[in-house]
Formats: C-alpha cells, structure tokens, sequence
C-alpha cells in the first residue's frame, strides 16, 4: 500500500473564481477564515507536504504554505495547477483538492493511497453519483501527457482520465466532503449553517 507519507498534496487555489465574482476564492473569507484555512487545518492532519497552486496574491498565499504558479499562460484552469504541482512534486505521487472545500474527509489521504494500484496513472474521488475530478491523486508519470494535453489547447479534465489508468475512490458515505462554495449566495448560506 502507498503511505501517506511517499504522497504530497496541492490545494488548487489558481483559478480566476469567475463565478466568485472575480474575488480569489482560497481568499474569501468563511466566518472570519479564508476558505484555503479550513482546507489546510483539514490536510494539515494528514500529511507534512502541502503547496497551494495559486496565481495571484502570492505573499498571502505564502502565508499559508509554500506556492506554485502555472506554467501555462491564461488560467488553464485546474488542470494548469495539476501541471504545475506535478512538476515541483519530490514524490511520486501528488494529490490534489480545492481550496473552496470547508469540510474534506479528515481520511481522505489515507483513502486515496489505500486504493493505489500498480499500475494506476491517476485516481478520482467519486461520491457515489458523481466524480469529483479535482479531489484526485496523480502518479508522475502522466506529467509528459497532460503537458502534450495543455499544449493542444485541451482543458477538460476528464478527457484526460480517458487517457490514462484511472481508477475511482469510493466515497459515497462522505458526499459532504466535496461540498464547495463557488458564488457569494452559496458562502452565505453555508456560512449560516455553520
């Protein structure tokens, strides 16, 4: 079995949060926190190897844990930050979530890594009726395919899962952890329910 410890993982905080109203998302705040805090307190617990992606307001950013931008001009989306977490990882295996998920599994490490294969290029996570594609694992190795993917001008991340040995992380008894707060209306009521 993979260890949490031969992983590390990267919030994706590099988007341009169009529907956030243009505000970085990572950065809004939830109740008096950014929203990249309750990501990190949540990962912080299960892994020592955290970087956020992100493309805008750096120093803050550094704040929280060390930084990587896209290499990849115009915000390729979350794929251009997959890119670039593969690329400065020191480990094999590199993980992926949100930064506008308040509440992920406080096992979702674990999960991932228990459900490694030998010949797996990428695992997804997936809620029982849907995949998550950002809530996902990556070996690597598909780093040369999703560089030829970006360069083709190709965005859409599960063409790519066609590409490659993807198997899916079964977490249809947590769908709560993929919960993500995408508009001001959905923060406010989320923050209403805390």
């Amino acid at each position: 079995m993979l260890l949490p410890t031969q992983t590390s993982w990267v919030i994706l905080a590099g988007g341009q949060a169009s529907r956030m109203g243009g505000k970085d998302k990572g950065l809004v705040e939830l109740n008096g926190r950014p929203l990249v805090q309750y990501v990190m307190d949540k990962l912080s617990t299960q892994t020592d190897s955290i970087v956020i992606n992100a493309n805008r307001n750096i120093e803050r950013y550094q704040e929280f844990a060390a930084v990587v931008s896209d290499s990849f001009p115009d915000y390729p989306g979350p794929l251009g930050g997959i890119h670039a977490g593969l690329q400065s990882a020191n480990t094999d295996w590199v993980g992926f979530v949100p930064c506008d998920s308040p509440q992920i599994n406080g096992d979702l490490v674990e999960r991932f890594c228990s459900q490694v294969k030998e010949d797996s290029d990428i695992l997804v996570a997936h809620d029982g009726e849907f995949k998550q594609p950002v809530f996902t694992l990556f070996h690597k190795r598909v780093l040369p395919k999703l560089e030829a993917f970006l360069q083709r001008g190709d965005r859409k991340i599960i063409l790519l899962y066609k590409d490659c040995v993807t198997e899916f992380v079964d977490f249809s008894d947590s769908p709560n952890c993929f919960v993500n707060l995408n508009t001001p209306e959905e923060l406010q009521h989320f923050g209403t329910l805390q």
